[in-house]
C-alpha cells in the first residue's frame, strides 16, 4: 500500500512537471540537447524577442501588475476561447498574458492596442491577453477552470504576487483532486487576493469543501480528518513545485457543516460565499453564491434572534467584565504582595481575611510603619467587595468606582515598595540583635564573664592565645559587636540606598559569622563534656553483669534499658538529664571514688572490677 501512494505521488509530481512547470521561457520547447542548431537559433531569437516585448511595454505602462508566457500546450484551450483566428493559429503563436490593476480598467483598451501594435513590431507570433485580476476571478465565476489554469501556469517575466499565488493554488488544487476528487465538491480561493489587497508575498487562503453526504463507512468527523491531514501534506509540495514564498493557507469544510453556518448566517460563512471564488466547483459553491447575489439565501429567524440576544447582553456583559476588573486584577493586585510582606516581616502564609486583620495589626499598630488610609484600602477592596461579591452583596460597580479603586490600589502598592524597605531594615535590626545575643551569651556562659568588653577580652587571652580557636573567630566576634553597634546607630538616622545595601550585606555577614561561632562553641562544649565525662567513667565487670559507672556528687550506673543512681546499696532509677547536669557541675575538679560507693555496688553487683 505505501509503495503504491509512493508511486501515485510521484506520478502526480512528474504530470505536473510535465504538464505545468514550462521547460524554458518560451513553454514547453524542447530541451537544448533535443533539437538541432537552427530550431536553437531560432528560440533565442524568440526569448529575446518576448524580453524585449516586455520590457518597452512595462516602462510605457509601469503599472501593469504581471507579464506571463502561457504554457505553449494549452494554446488550442486559448485560441478556442478567445476565437484566434485560423490563419494566426497556424503560425504557432506564443500566448502572453498581461495583467493590469482594476484601478486602471478603463486604460484596458489602450494597454491592448498598444501591446498589439508592438508586438507586430518586435515578433508577430506574440498574441497578446490583456485583462485585470477581476476577468480572471469572472473566468472562475464562469466554471472556465482550465483557462484560469493555463494562465497560473504562465512563466511570469513580471509579476507582483498575482501569478505566483494563483500558480501555487492550482498546483496543490491538482494534487488535491488527482488523490480523491469524488469527495472534493469546490475548491475556493479567497482573501486578499480576491479582493485585490495582496501584495507579492501576501497568503493565499483557501477554503476545500468535502461532500459529506453520501458517507457510509466512517463517521464525517473521521473522513474530515484523514482527508485534512493528506490535503495538509500537499502544501509543501505545492509551494516548493510553484516556487514562490507565499504561505497556502488551507481550510476544510465539511458540507454539511458549511450549510448549517449559511443557514445559520455565520458572518465567515456569508463573507466567504460572497467573495470567494472557485478553481474547481461541481455545482455547490457557484450555484450557493448565485443564490445569495439573488437575495435567495437568508439567515433564519432563529440565527437572527441569536445575533440579536448578543446585543441584549451587551450591557450586562460589560458589567460583569468590570466587576471582574476589581473582583480579578485589583484584588489579586494588592492581596498577595500584602502576604509576601508579612511572610518577610516573619509571619506564616495568611488567609485572606487574616492578611487584612495582620496589616492592620502589626504594621500600623504595633510597628507603626504603615498609614492607617492604607490599611484601609486593603480592608475596602477585600472584605467589602471580594468577600461582598463571595456573598452575593456586590452585583456590579460603576465606572466611577471602577477608577476610584484601581487609583487607590496603585497608592497602595506604591506604599507597600516602601514598607517592604523598611520591614527588611526591621528585619536586619531583629537578626543582627539576634546573633548578638546568641553568640555573646553562650560565650558569657563559658567565660563567667557578662560584658562584651570583658568576653571578647577574655576570649582572646583563653581560647584564642590557647589555640582553642582560629584568631579569625576573634575577628568575627568583633565584627559582629562593631555591625550591632552600628544597626543601633542608623536606627533613628535616615540611611542611604547605598548605605542600607552595605549594611544589608555586614547583616547577611554577621549571621554567617555567627553561625559558624556558634557551631564551635557546640563543639567545643561537647568535647569539654567528653573529657570531663571520661575522668568520672568506669566499667564495671562482675560476675553475670557489666555496666557503666560514674562517681559525681552522686554514684551513676548506665545499663543497657536503665540509668540509676546508687543509694544505700541499692539503684534508684534516675535518667539522662540528671547525669548531664552533674556532670557539668564537676567540671574539671578531681575524681574522688568513696569506700562506701565500692560497698554498695559490691551488694547490688556481688565481686566485680573497675577498668577504664
Amino acid at each position: 500500500m505505501t509503495q503504491e501512494k509512493n508511486q501515485e505521488k510521484n506520478s502526480v509530481e512528474q504530470n505536473l512537471a510535465e504538464d505545468y512547470v514550462p521547460k524554458s521561457q518560451l513553454g514547453n520547447l524542447p530541451m537544448q540537447d533535443q533539437i538541432s542548431a537552427g530550431v536553437q537559433k531560432e528560440m533565442d531569437k524568440l526569448k529575446k524577442d518576448i524580453e524585449k516585448y516586455s520590457k518597452e511595454l512595462c516602462k510605457k505602462f509601469n503599472y501593469i501588475q504581471a507579464v506571463g508566457i502561457v504554457p505553449v500546450q494549452t494554446s488550442l484551450k486559448i485560441e478556442e476561447e478567445y476565437e484566434v483566428p485560423e490563419e494566426e493559429c497556424k503560425k504557432k503563436l506564443i500566448h502572453v498574458l498581461i495583467v493590469i490593476p482594476e484601478d486602471n480598467f478603463k486604460e484596458i483598451g489602450k494597454v491592448r492596442l498598444e501591446a498589439i501594435k508592438l508586438a507586430r513590431e518586435i515578433n508577430p507570433k506574440i498574441w497578446t491577453h490583456v485583462m485585470t485580476p477581476v476577468d480572471v476571478w469572472n473566468l472562475c465565476l464562469d466554471s472556465k477552470f482550465d483557462i484560469v489554469e493555463a494562465f497560473a501556469m504562465s512563466f511570469p517575466i513580471k509579476d507582483s504576487g498575482l501569478l505566483g499565488a494563483l500558480r501555487v493554488s492550482v498546483i496543490h488544487k491538482t494534487l488535491v483532486l488527482k488523490k480523491f476528487e469524488k469527495y472534493v465538491t469546490s475548491y475556493v480561493i479567497a482573501g486578499s487576493l480576491v479582493r485585490g489587497t495582496a501584495h507579492k508575498d501576501s497568503d493565499v487562503d483557501v477554503t476545500i469543501i468535502i461532500d459529506d453526504t453520501d458517507v457510509k463507512r466512517m463517521p464525517r468527523l473521521e473522513l474530515k480528518e484523514k482527508l485534512r491531514s493528506i490535503i495538509y501534506s500537499y502544501i509543501q509540495q505545492a509551494t516548493a513545485m510553484a516556487g514562490v514564498k507565499n504561505i497556502l493557507n488551507v481550510q476544510v469544510w465539511l458540507l454539511t457543516d458549511f450549510w448549517e453556518r449559511i443557514k445559520d448566517a455565520e458572518p465567515v460563512a456569508f463573507t466567504f460565499l460572497r467573495d470567494g471564488v472557485p478553481l474547481n466547483d461541481r455545482g455547490t459553491f457557484l450555484p450557493w453564491k448565485s443564490l445569495l447575489r439573488m437575495g435567495k439565501i437568508k439567515p433564519s429567524p432563529e440565527a437572527i434572534d441569536l445575533f440579536m440576544s448578543s446585543g441584549d447582553k451587551m450591557s450586562e456583559m460589560v458589567k460583569k467584565r468590570m466587576l471582574d476588573l476589581v473582583i480579578i486584577d485589583i484584588y489579586w493586585g494588592v492581596i498577595t504582595p500584602s502576604q509576601a510582606l508579612l511572610m518577610l516581616y516573619g509571619l506564616p502564609p495568611p488567609t485572606v481575611q487574616e492578611t487584612v486583620k495582620q496589616i492592620s495589626e502589626v504594621f500600623v499598630k504595633k510597628e507603626k510603619l504603615l498609614e492607617k488610609k492604607y490599611a484601609d484600602i486593603l480592608h475596602e477592596i477585600v472584605i467589602k467587595y471580594y468577600k461582598g461579591y463571595e456573598h452575593g452583596k456586590v452585583k456590579e460597580v460603576k465606572g466611577a468606582e471602577v477608577d476610584r479603586l484601581l487609583k487607590n490600589a496603585e497608592d497602595y502598592m506604591k506604599r507597600l515598595q516602601e514598607l517592604r524597605k523598611q520591614i527588611e531594615k526591621r528585619v536586619q535590626e531583629k537578626t543582627i540583635e539576634e546573633i548578638h545575643k546568641e553568640v555573646f551569651e553562650m560565650l558569657g556562659a563559658l567565660l563567667k564573664k557578662k560584658t562584651e568588653k570583658g568576653i571578647i577580652s577574655e576570649f582572646e587571652d583563653n581560647l584564642v592565645k590557647t589555640g582553642k580557636f582560629p584568631r579569625r573567630f576573634l575577628n568575627s566576634l568583633e565584627f559582629i559587636s562593631k555591625t550591632k553597634k552600628k544597626t543601633e546607630k542608623d536606627r533613628t538616622s535616615k540611611s542611604k540606598k547605598k548605605k542600607d545595601n552595605n549594611h544589608r550585606e555586614d547583616v547577611e555577614k554577621a549571621r554567617k559569622f555567627g553561625r559558624e561561632i556558634v557551631n564551635a562553641l557546640i563543639e567545643y562544649n561537647q568535647r569539654c563534656d567528653f573529657l570531663s565525662m571520661d575522668k568520672t567513667r568506669f566499667i564495671l565487670k562482675g560476675k553475670n553483669h557489666s555496666a557503666e559507672v560514674f562517681f559525681l556528687n552522686d554514684v551513676f550506673v548506665i545499663e543497657p534499658k536503665r540509668i540509676a543512681i546508687l543509694k544505700d546499696g541499692k539503684l534508684i532509677d534516675s535518667h539522662a538529664e540528671e547525669l548531664r547536669r552533674q556532670l557539668q557541675e564537676h567540671g574539671d575538679k578531681e575524681m574522688k571514688i568513696d569506700t562506701l560507693a565500692l560497698v554498695g555496688l559490691k551488694k547490688v553487683f556481688g565481686e566485680f572490677e573497675l577498668v577504664r
